[in-house]
């Protein structure tokens, strides 16, 4: 039997998380620390007190979530947890997932996510963009309602999130069209995310161009561990598969049923949330109900998780 640790994105973030892990693990603090010091402001401060407007915006959220689940990740081994066999991380989760792989620094990471943060909020100007939750649909159909929908715009299906839970983005018209064609095809819910940046698609691709000239900079070393990545749900291992892949990941669609599913293939039975929130553990539900997901935001979960991990 084996076991994952799986990082979350965007969306997994709120105001004071992680506080009753700092209370009790000083690893909390000193990786903020780390991460304050290279983004030039009190990260820490910003994620406990807010204002939640300011944790919310693209280029402060992807650092802070990243710098919490590395931080909770450095906990688990202080705490004696065993590695894992596989990681993943769920968009910008998987920049989370490449620094536990050792294959990419985490003050780099933390420079090349708040990168990508502005390069995705400059790509298109706030109101041009759009990106909305269709329900209860099959994933086929939400991809030809965003097909008869596009009308020479962008607009398509970038994250498959769970069996009947497909994210679409796109120009906001061309989403908007979208969303009736999903309607008339029969879904339960079709509604528009209150984000402005519509990340996975192709208005993602200037971005993804100057991400590039970034990524050409930075180091990446062969994963320790293999990673399911986003645009493939394959395990690699080889550092330039794992750059050229999380470069695609910006303007591609986020493969995360299937991710989940390949770690079930793979024999793995427990896999651990390591970050803010329980996103993927209630998404994890939806596509496996075998796969145990532990979350370890506090000492009481971190408890219960390494338990299940030497059980497994």
């Amino acid at each position: 039997m084996k076991s994952a640790f799986i990082f979350p994105g965007q969306g997994a973030q709120s105001v004071g998380m992680l506080a009753t892990a700092a209370e009790s693990w000083p690893m909390i603090n000193k990786t903020f620390d780390e991460a304050s010091n290279v983004l030039g402001y009190d990260l820490w401060h910003l994620c406990q007190n807010g204002p939640a407007e300011e944790l919310n915006r693209t280029m402060v959220t992807q650092p802070a979530l990243l710098t919490a689940s590395v931080a909770l990740w450095r906990q688990w081994f202080v705490a004696g947890g065993p590695a894992p066999d596989f990681l993943a991380g769920h968009s910008l989760g998987e920049y989370s997932a490449l620094v536990a792989a050792e294959s990419l620094d985490f003050v780099e990471a933390v420079k090349l996510v708040q990168l990508r943060g502005e390069l995705m909020q400059e790509a298109v100007p706030a109101g041009e963009g759009k990106m909305a939750a269709i329900l209860g649909l099959e994933d086929a159909d939400v991809v030809a309602a965003c097909e008869e929908a596009a009308d020479n715009e962008v607009v398509s299906a970038v994250n498959f999130n769970a069996p009947g839970q497909v994210v679409i983005a796109g120009t906001a018209a061309a989403v908007d069209r979208a969303i009736e064609a999903c309607k008339t095809r029969g879904a339960r819910k079709a509604m528009p995310l209150p984000v402005s940046v519509p990340s996975h698609c192709l208005l993602m691709k200037g971005a993804a161009e100057e991400l590039g000239q970034a990524l050409d900079e930075v180091r990446f070393n062969n994963a320790v561990t293999p990673v399911i990545q986003n645009v493939n749900a394959a395990a690699e291992t080889e550092s330039a598969t794992l750059k050229a892949n999380l470069l695609k990941q910006l303007y591609s669609p986020v493969l995360w049923t299937d991710s989940v599913r390949a770690l079930v293939a793979a024999d793995v039975k427990v896999a651990v949330e390591c970050g803010a929130g329980k996103v993927l553990a209630g998404l994890a539900k939806r596509i496996d109900r075998g796969l145990v997901v532990r979350g370890i935001e506090d000492p009481e979960a971190l408890a219960a998780a390494l338990a299940a991990f030497e059980s497994s």
